[in-house]
């Protein structure tokens, strides 16, 4: 699907706050309500809105630690990945995970509440991942930025 700005513009005020009613969405981009709705079901349609979500504060509920973790695999077949991948995807603190070029496979931000909860999730969850030959971490410190729209 072709982007045009008035598109731009809708998707920019859906990241901002995705609870826009489609009367206040139409009002802020200049549209009539209709044509305003007949562009958002065509960007989710096309696969552009992928979902509608909220986020939720980490501090707020506990959950306050950011983990990254660099896992190496002891080989790289498809087979061995996608097994990888699929068991990985199962882990509730796994928030995010990207397969990498460079010196290990794969980097996983794991959320967790303190130290002994990583230790919980080192042992019983990361270790035990199809074909990993080595997990290295890194505790982040604090966040400087987190930014969940893109920038359009």
């Amino acid at each position: 699907m072709a982007i045009n700005r008035t598109d731009r513009t809708i998707l920019k005020a859906l990241q901002n706050n995705g609870k826009l009613s489609n009367v206040a969405l139409a009002e802020k981009v200049n549209l009539s309500e209709s044509a305003c709705l007949r562009r958002v079901k065509a960007l989710e349609d096309s696969g552009v809105i992928e979902r509608y979500t909220m986020i939720v504060n980490q501090e707020a509920v506990g959950i306050a630690g950011n983990v990254f973790v660099e896992i190496t695999l002891t080989s790289q077949n498809q087979e061995d990945l996608a097994e990888f991948e699929q068991e990985a995807s199962k882990i509730p603190e796994v928030m995010e995970c990207y397969l990498m070029s460079g010196e290990y496979d794969y980097l996983v931000r794991v959320v967790i509440r303190d130290i002994k909860d990583y230790e919980r999730v080192h042992h019983d969850a990361l270790t035990k991942l199809p074909h990993v030959s080595r997990v290295r971490s890194s505790f982040s410190l604090r966040t400087v930025t987190k930014h969940t729209s893109l920038p359009l």
